[in-house]
């Protein structure tokens, strides 16, 4: 019961938190990007602790860009091709993939990825008494 409700309670920091940048930075957001920034901090926890926090943060950070940025282009089919709800589209930014993914966009997801990995591992030890992550940037 304890890791559902840790689970639970990262999902929700993680989907009020992107949902939180992309109104500040955007002006407006979608119900779906509360989910899946509450999906990717559940991603930056569960990979943290597979390696009990002690992979150098730049392979944590590199495995989380491309976690993120697969999510982002799945939900993108889904939500803006299939559904047709038009959330974003990058069609114009060079470096796109079907307008759903971009080179600009992963390497500003790859900040929030270490933003993520730290605030993830630091609000299991502070909030749940899990063990306290060990950063190491090499």
């Amino acid at each position: 019961m304890k890791k559902l409700s840790e689970y639970l309670f990262l999902w929700a920091a993680g989907g009020c938190l992107y949902y939180g940048f992309e109104i500040l930075f955007r002006g407006f957001s979608h119900w779906s990007m509360f989910v899946l920034g509450g999906v990717c901090l559940v991603f930056f926890t569960v990979q943290g602790k597979m390696v009990h926090w002690e992979d150098p943060l730049w392979r944590q950070v590199l495995r989380c860009t491309v976690f993120v940025t697969g999510m982002e282009f799945i939900t993108g089919i889904v939500v803006n091709k299939w559904l047709q709800l038009d959330v974003w589209d990058y069609s114009g930014l060079p470096f796109q993939l079907f307008g759903q993914i971009c080179l600009q966009f992963t390497i500003i997801f790859s900040g929030l990825c270490a933003a993520g990995i730290f605030l993830s591992g630091y609000l299991l030890y502070w909030l749940y008494g899990e063990e306290k992550p060990q950063y190491h940037v090499l």
